[in-house]
């Protein structure tokens, strides 16, 4: 009992559980096994689980604290409170005289009249300065009943205070014990309650997992895509899920969402109908994020918005040659199988899933290319304005020197293809090409392993006609030897005098050569296993048969007569297709210069096709968030006694005065003193204000052992 009364032990469990705030806060809670395995390795996740801190607040060991820091508190109220209670009834009128000259404020004075007289006159004095007053009569030396002590109080309220200040500490306690997981939990001790594990449609869940519409308290989430209804809310467990049954359903009519210049929710909200499950009432209500609707005590709050269920139609790029294009409709969080046959004659079942639709991506595109931006060169001091560079500098705290230029890129669509072991791999691509700020468009193909990862980007040059098709027609004529044979006597027809025949035949061998490099015609694999193709073949090949000291020029030379033969490449594939030749010119150049190097990038992309977006039907759906929750009465009535507690304990001083009024000289003698619960230079003055205001005299200060008053 004396440890558990004791402030010392609510001191440390009140640390405790802010250290676990803290955690609870920095660690994202109810996060999927893979994601913590991901973010912090299978060691530290099974820790992390182990101890229940991915669900700190609903953790056993947090609410034990929580159940012992309502427990130590209240027995410190019920200890200290009515020792406080008692001493704002007591004046302590039966003060001695002696203990009066103890007091670090006091003084000394002769007022007139009767001790009596004086002490009705100090008294009346007091009173209307706001003090309560209580006189005791008392004997002396003079005689019997010839003493008065005045004894005054002012600042009570600072004992209420503490008494405020740790009733609020209990109230909040137990109301976030009553509107935590507490209740949940012990329905599911009590009544047989399992979490869901599982996957499927919310109507096929057993009742052993479905918790009843009387639940006392509850906050879980409510999907519910546009024209649709839902009337089960979902409450995460750190063991799986709970299906909550609301005594109404809510359809979703629509969804509204608003954006700012860089691409953020500027406002989202939904206008829902309410359906009573019981009476069949029907209630439009507006919700926006800060703006709950009530209904039978239940809050429902904007919480955030997702996919619906959009449907996509996506076309398949294959990157291996003989493959045929095809098309795929789906459904963002569905899924699609199929097979494909792989270069080896063995075929290979493949599973599509669908996962995000975008149709908003904002990306910064400033200070590309600029000093002081991204990727930008030095800063040339001749052109420094000092006090443009102040001005950026200076001002407001979100300013920034970094310029920026936002621009929204178009949809995208986000995909896993996972093979037959069920290992997978994160897509994501984009329907239009972007220009990132080199005058040349490019169709972004994102890939990445792990969601930890960053996305790894395949740069693919948009053609005339702002399509793939001449890339991807290039890609396929490499690996045609005939197309590159007629590629290489068309670059040299070109670039040979008619007069020097003798130079044909070693270039032609040389831009063969050069295709079949690049081509990954070579016996030479990259890391997965494929042949070794590209700019980095054509290297390796330089370091191999070319001495050092010429490697430069020949690497320039072979380089230039890749470029060459590579164009003539480009135009086969486009008459073959039926399209205008590329003209000569600063864009086709450019064109030219990333389709090198994306057909160098393509041999490691990781999939042996691209899907892209080719057409999409957006379904949005709103996530709300539904509580029941009866305690946030009590946490708001602790809130205002704790506000109450801490603003009676810091801004009101408990101050005490006592006048001992004696017989002198015909006259009284008046000795004053008074007793706070803080010295402060305040306390000083207004002594200083009463002594000389109700008896006239000047403070008489302790004096300190071994120096001066």
């Amino acid at each position: 009992m004396e440890l558990l009364a004791s402030m010392r032990f609510a001191i440390s469990l009140l640390s405790v559980i802010c250290i676990a705030s803290v955690i609870g806060t920095v660690l994202k809670q109810h996060e999927p096994l893979g994601n913590y395995v991901n973010q912090f390795g299978p060691f530290w996740a099974q820790l992390f689980l182990a101890l229940k801190l991915n669900a700190v607040y609903s953790a056993w060991w947090f609410l034990l604290i929580l159940a012992f820091l309502v427990v130590s508190t209240s027995l410190c109220v019920a200890r200290h409170a009515p020792k406080y209670l008692a001493d704002l009834r007591s004046f302590k009128e039966n003060m001695r005289e002696q203990s009066l000259k103890a007091f670090g404020h006091r003084a000394q004075a002769s007022v007139a009249g009767t001790p009596a007289q004086a002490a009705q006159r100090l008294g009346q004095q007091l009173v209307s300065g706001g003090w309560k007053v209580r006189l005791q009569q008392r004997d002396t030396v003079a005689g019997p009943g010839t003493g008065w002590m005045l004894a005054a109080k002012a600042g009570a309220a600072h004992k209420l205070g503490y008494i405020s200040a740790h009733c609020a500490i209990v109230l909040i306690c137990l109301g976030g014990l009553f509107d935590g997981d507490l209740i949940v939990r012990a329905q599911m001790w009590l009544g047989g309650k399992t979490p869901y594990t599982g996957g499927g449609l919310i109507s096929e869940v057993s009742d052993q997992h479905r918790l009843s519409e009387r639940n006392p308290t509850f906050r879980g989430n409510l999907l519910v895509t546009e024209g649709g209804t839902a009337g089960t809310a979902i409450l995460a467990q750190s063991d799986g899920v709970v299906l909550q049954e609301l005594p109404f359903a809510v359809e979703l009519k629509k969804f509204i969402v608003e954006y700012y210049s860089t691409g953020m929710p500027k406002l989202f909200a939904s206008e829902v109908v309410i359906h009573d499950k019981a009476t069949g009432e029907r209630l439009e209500k507006r919700i926006e994020v800060n703006h709950p609707a009530s209904y039978r005590g239940i809050e429902i709050y904007q919480s955030s918005f997702d996919d619906g269920g959009s449907s996509v139609k996506l076309q398949a790029v294959p990157f291996e040659a003989g493959a045929k294009a095809f098309e795929v409709d789906g459904v963002v969080g569905g899924s699609s199988e199929f097979t494909r046959r792989r270069a080896d004659g063995r075929d290979e079942a493949l599973t599509l899933e669908f996962t995000q639709l975008r149709t908003i991506n904002v990306e910064n595109f400033g200070g590309a290319g600029t000093a002081g931006g991204a990727g930008g060169s030095a800063t040339d001091v001749r052109k420094v304005d000092l006090r443009q560079a102040l001005d950026e500098r200076l001002g407001a705290a979100h300013k920034t020197v970094t310029k920026k230029e936002l621009r929204n890129i178009g949809p995208s669509v986000g995909y896993k293809l996972r093979d037959a072991s069920g290992q997978a791999r994160e897509f994501q691509n984009y329907m239009l090409p972007v220009d990132t700020g080199d005058g040349q468009p490019v169709f972004l193909l994102g890939v990445r392993d792990s969601q930890a990862e960053p996305m790894r980007y395949l740069r693919v040059p948009a053609d005339p006609e702002s399509s793939m098709d001449t890339f991807m027609r290039l890609r396929g004529a490499l690996q045609d030897a005939g197309l590159r044979e007629r590629a290489a006597r068309a670059y040299v027809a070109k670039a040979v005098d008619a007069s020097r025949t003798e130079l044909s035949g070693p270039l032609a061998q040389s831009a063969m050569k050069a295709l079949e490099l690049f081509a990954g015609i070579t016996d030479k694999t990259g890391p997965d296993g494929r042949p070794l193709g590209g700019l980095q073949a054509i290297s390796d090949f330089m370091e191999s048969n070319v001495p050092a000291a010429e490697r430069e020029r020949a690497g320039e030379v072979l380089v230039r007569i890749l470029n060459g033969v590579l164009f003539e490449l480009a135009q086969i594939v486009r008459t073959q297709a039926g399209q205008a030749a590329l003209e000569p010119s600063e864009q086709t150049q450019s064109f030219m210069t990333q389709a090198v190097f994306s057909l160098s990038d393509a041999q490691f992309y990781p999939a042996p096709m691209a899907f892209m977006l080719q057409d999409f039907k957006q379904v949005q759906a709103s996530v709300f968030q539904v509580a029941r929750a009866p305690g946030k009465n009590v946490v708001y009535l602790g809130c205002l006694f704790l506000i109450i507690g801490v603003f009676a304990m810091l801004y009101v001083r408990d101050r005490r005065i006592w006048i001992w009024l004696t017989p002198h000289e015909g006259g009284s003698l008046a000795e004053m003193a008074l007793s706070t619960n803080r010295k402060t230079l305040d306390g000083d003055r207004e002594f200083a204000t009463l002594a000389g205001k109700l008896i006239g005299a000047e403070p008489l200060h302790k004096k300190t052992p071994g120096g001066s008053a």
